[in-house]
């Protein structure tokens, strides 16, 4: 069938995932308030496709079913069909995809629903055939059964969806209860249990990277000295960095891995992904000084610059797993094909090193890996020359699709990790590129009124940001302020942290719901705890508010975090490895945490060394302030600097705990003693 012969209304939008649905024969509406104005006038139920552009099952689902004239007729008869990016609308997801885990026990994408005019679920499913198989109906069946339901038992579809959206509409926040003071031991113990002693990683398959257990055992090791915390974070890095869902010719990671060696991954890669993975390889590498953790982070970060930045500035949102409709084509090689390029003695070089064989790894060919041995680090540059050389050729290849919009959520954790980058390898252009992007969001991606959007694309910014958005970016200005302290950062992370609890914030459980009060108010509004391939909004925010809090001394933020911990207590109780996130800011506040001041003018060379002798340990329990005592700008924001100077015209730094600073200090090495212990 011609791509070209329909043209449905999402031809007008900006999402890549809805214009690829664009030519489909179905009539697809944008969600929108026609589709629902017509669904009631025409007294005709609405069947809800939520997905995104990268999304291989997605990819399925359309070429069997939306492509095809049978099912286009049948949908267009019978009801009005809407089509939802989840990136764009994580709000519409989260509450639909709620009601698919009700319904069904499980989730995931492609997101089917059917639901009233009124929003109401009362069909949920993710993949559907188009023709039914084994267990499994298909579209052809489902939906005429459907249509005989919503004439024959109105009544019935009725009361299930009003039963449904009640039952999404609970809340479970519990303000009255603690988190079990053994919280921390037990959440170790937890995920000391699930994790996989031969080949890193906490469940068998499919394996996601889980950022955030790596950050949580980190500070486990760091605050109380567990060793086996420390060895299951530094056996899940290298296993998952030895492994296929590893781009060991481009840079960057996989979404996840379909087997429990990290070996075939499902190809997509996601921005969020590669910040929150930079990020746990940087800290690892500050931890332990194994120079491999740099690497992988330095290679992550040359992926992203490269491949993933838009002239303007902002970060790309994920690139496709399938190339020329076939899943992981781009990234896979033959022997031949490695032979062609770097020669036959350096092919057999090759082979040994990435795992080459004759019959292949995955489908005949082979995902390069390192799962049977590390080189040696004098390799490494060989190495290099070699992997530059396969990687000139792959970009021959047909590239996969890319995602080119910039969501400001995605955007802020890139810049964190850019940021703290910038300070661990003590590289100056992550810094500039983490500045470029912050500037970008702040001026493309805002309201005159400064409320944060969520989306840019092609020129135009919308959706009014939702609190992971607000949260993730004020994350990555607090990394970009005490990377380069540039007080800009540290007053425009303030003003962002004002909006979300003003549109976010509940006044009376605490928390803060996923979109704002001025947003569209959909079925219900949910809120979001659970730390799955992204971080909460309420366990990003929380850390926020305590870095903010101790920063400025508006005890007022920590009482938000104080509520915050309270009103999800008795969830994390319940399933604390769900919440590792959520737990690192426990941790922050529970702990006696630190400032260090430096005073000094920034040009000069010992304000450097102080930093570096700074940022080459591994301080999650600190925060970095920076005075310049030629500037009066942060005297205001950060009261407790104002009468901090330079003593005897040297750079000066002062460490300050439990509400009180020690003595002024000069002298690198007794900083670095004191860091130390």
């Amino acid at each position: 069938m011609s791509e070209h012969r329909f043209t449905n209304q999402l031809i007008n939008e900006k999402s890549p995932y809805l214009l690829q649905h664009a030519h489909n024969p179905v009539d697809w509406y944008p969600w929108s308030e026609e589709a629902f104005s017509v669904a009631k006038k025409e007294d005709k139920p609405i069947f809800l496709s939520i997905g995104y552009s990268c999304c291989h099952w997605c990819h399925v689902m359309e070429r069997e079913s939306f492509e095809d004239i049978e099912v286009a007729q049948l949908l267009n008869r019978d009801f009005i069909a809407i089509k939802v990016d989840r990136e764009e609308r994580p709000d519409i997801d989260s509450i639909y995809m709620r009601a698919c885990q009700a319904l069904t026990g499980h989730g995931g994408w492609p997101l089917t629903i059917v639901m009233t005019p009124e929003q109401k679920p009362f069909f949920a499913a993710t993949y559907i055939p188009k023709n039914s198989r084994g267990q499994m109906l298909g579209l052809t069946e489902l939906l005429p059964r459907i249509i005989e339901l919503w004439g024959n038992e109105r009544q019935l579809i009725e009361d299930s969806g009003d039963r449904l959206s009640q039952l999404l509409g609970q809340t479970e926040e519990d303000t009255s209860q603690d988190l079990a003071e053994d919280i921390f031991k037990t959440t170790r113990e937890h995920l000391g249990r699930s994790f996989d002693w031969e080949w890193g990683g906490f469940s068998s398959a499919p394996k996601f990277p889980t950022p955030h257990n790596i950050y949580f055992l980190l500070r486990y090791y760091y605050f109380f000295q567990d060793k086996t915390a420390l060895d299951m974070a530094e056996k899940t890095l290298e296993a998952m960095y030895r492994g296929g869902i590893y781009d060991h010719v481009g840079g960057g990671f996989a979404r996840y891995s379909t087997d429990r060696f990290w070996l075939v991954p499902y190809f997509e890669k996601m921005l969020y992904d590669n910040a929150l993975l930079a990020l746990a390889y940087l800290e690892a590498y500050q931890l332990t000084g194994k120079e491999l953790y740099a690497r992988v982070a330095r290679d992550v970060f040359t992926y992203i610059l490269r491949d993933m930045t838009s002239p303007e500035g902002g970060f790309y949102s994920a690139q496709d797993a399938d190339s020329e409709g076939v899943e992981g084509k781009f990234y896979v090689w033959s022997r031949e094909e490695i032979e062609n390029v770097v020669g036959e003695e350096d092919a057999l070089y090759l082979y040994q090193v990435y795992d080459i064989s004759e019959k292949g790894n995955f489908e005949g060919k082979n995902i390069p890996n390192l799962i049977k041995g590390l080189p040696p680090q004098s390799e490494w540059a060989k190495l290099d020359e070699l992997r530059a050389k396969l990687f000139q050729e792959r970009e021959k290849r047909v590239h996969p699709h890319r995602d080119d919009k910039i969501l400001s959520g995605w955007n802020g954790m890139m810049i964190a990790a850019l940021a703290y980058g910038s300070r661990v390898l003590h590289e100056p252009q992550y810094l500039l590129a983490a500045s470029r992007t912050a500037d970008f969001i702040l001026e493309k991606l805002r309201q005159s009124d400064g409320r944060l959007l969520a989306r840019y694309r092609d020129g135009e910014a919308i959706y009014k940001a939702y609190a992971l958005d607000y949260a993730a970016m004020i994350w990555g200005l607090l990394e970009l302020y005490e990377a380069g302290f540039d007080g800009k950062y540290l007053n425009s992370a303030l003003e962002l942290n004002k909006d979300l609890l003003r549109y976010f914030w509940d006044e009376g459980a605490g928390g803060l719901f996923l979109y704002g009060s001025d947003a569209e108010q959909l079925l219900t509004r949910p809120k979001e705890t659970y730390d799955g391939a992204l971080p909460a909004d309420n366990s990003l925010a929380t850390l926020n508010f305590l870095r903010l809090g101790r920063l400025t001394g508006d005890y007022l933020l920590e009482e938000k975090a104080d509520q915050t911990f309270r009103a999800f207590a008795a969830k994390i109780n319940r399933h604390p490895t769900a919440y590792t996130f959520f737990l690192t800011a426990v941790l922050f506040y529970k702990q006696p945490g630190r400032e260090i001041v430096i005073v000094g003018k920034k040009e000069e060379k010992d304000v450097e060394a102080i930093m570096a002798a700074i940022n080459d340990r591994f301080l999650p329990d600190t925060l970095l302030v920076f005075k310049d005592p030629r500037e009066e700008i942060l005297d205001e924001v950060v009261p407790f600097i104002k009468d901090m100077t330079m003593v005897g015209n040297k750079a000066t730094a002062y460490i300050c705990e439990n509400f009180s600073c020690q003595q002024p200090i000069t002298d690198i090495e007794t900083l670095k003693d004191i860091i130390r212990k």
